[in-house]
């Protein structure tokens, strides 16, 4: 069998195209799977999909007539895929349910304090060889307080660094976690959460339910002097909402890996181009926030275990094996 994979970076490349078994083969595309490229999948019976892919209806049906059976996510997240469709179609979906959670969790405290030390403008000061410390002063996080929204693993491992520090730790969560617990964590109100932390985080699943989730309202809760960082969806954030508290002078930094717009962007060359869309080009001139590409997963540890899950899942489609990973049974 053939699995075609779509949204494949350099970088993964080697490590997906030596991770499949004989007989099975794999051929990595670097274009993304939407509407236009879905065509190319006619006569794979599995392909293997990045976040990023556009899995609605439409690409749902030209995948199902072009015989495709099965679909391996290469991320945790699915909140792009019509899992109702697919199975209607009586397509396989899986995902991957667990990597390092240490790769997003670090990552995170990099956005941090890299607004809270202003180290991106002081690199680009020094490049022009300008040594001045103007403008660069930043804040002792040892005693301030961090408010984690979403205590799972990747939340857990935030708190685990955030105790490291020695900060008065909040949580707000479905369900408490009993190690933050034992970390001192003390669960609280959004509201509350929102109006104490010096420090907020965001290590949450995209929902209808989280959908904006930071909307106008809870941005006003926060500190004038607060950061905000966001490695998990980018949708949980209501970028309009956030660009015009910014306009304000609010927050000391942002930290953005993650847009709700990303889609069709990130992971892509388009330094070229002229970017229509008017909220992320406000977003990225404001000298306090700092917007990466959906990179905080992306260490040769957690890549590893997401293509290990995902071989697993096509070889357990193969076999007709169920697993956690399964989103949609194969019919």
């Amino acid at each position: 069998m053939e699995i075609l994979a779509f949204g494949v970076q350099a970088d993964e490349k080697p490590l997906i195209e030596r991770a499949f078994p004989a007989p099975h083969q794999v051929r990595c595309l670097d274009v993304f799977l939407n509407e236009d490229t879905a065509p190319i999948a006619a006569g794979h019976e599995v392909i293997s999909t990045s976040v990023n892919a556009d899995l609605g209806a439409p690409v749902l049906e030209a995948l199902a007539a072009g015989g495709t059976r099965m679909i391996a996510q290469r991320s945790t997240g699915f909140n792009n895929i019509d899992l109702d469709v697919a199975e209607r179609l009586g397509m396989t979906v899986a995902r991957v349910s667990y990597y390092s959670p240490y790769s997003v969790a670090e990552f995170a405290w990099t956005l941090a304090m890299a607004v809270n030390r202003r180290v991106v403008r002081a690199s680009t000061r020094t490049r022009d060889f300008d040594f001045r410390l103007d403008g660069l002063m930043g804040r002792d996080l040892h005693g301030r307080t961090v408010g984690v929204l979403g205590t799972g693993k990747i939340g857990e491992a935030f708190t685990r660094i955030a105790h490291g520090f020695g900060m008065k730790l909040l949580g707000w969560d479905i369900a408490e976690n009993p190690v933050c617990r034992e970390l001192g964590m003390a669960y609280v109100p959004k509201d509350q959460l929102l109006a104490e932390s010096d420090l907020v985080s965001l290590h949450l699943p995209l929902m209808p339910e989280t959908r904006h989730l930071i909307d106008a309202a809870a941005l006003k809760a926060m500190k004038d002097d607060a950061i905000l960082v966001n490695s998990s969806r980018g949708g949980l954030i209501d970028s309009a909402a956030l660009v015009a508290e910014l306009r304000e002078g609010r927050f000391t930094g942002v930290g953005l890996d993650v847009y709700e717009a990303e889609a069709g962007l990130f992971f892509l060359d388009k330094s070229l181009e002229a970017i229509s869309d008017d909220t992320l080009a406000r977003l990225v001139t404001f000298p306090n926030v700092l917007v990466t590409s959906h990179q905080a997963y992306y260490t040769e540890d957690a890549v590893g275990q997401i293509v290990e899950a995902t071989v697993r899942n096509v070889l357990d489609y193969s076999a007709g094996r169920r697993s956690e990973n399964v989103l949609v049974p194969r019919s």
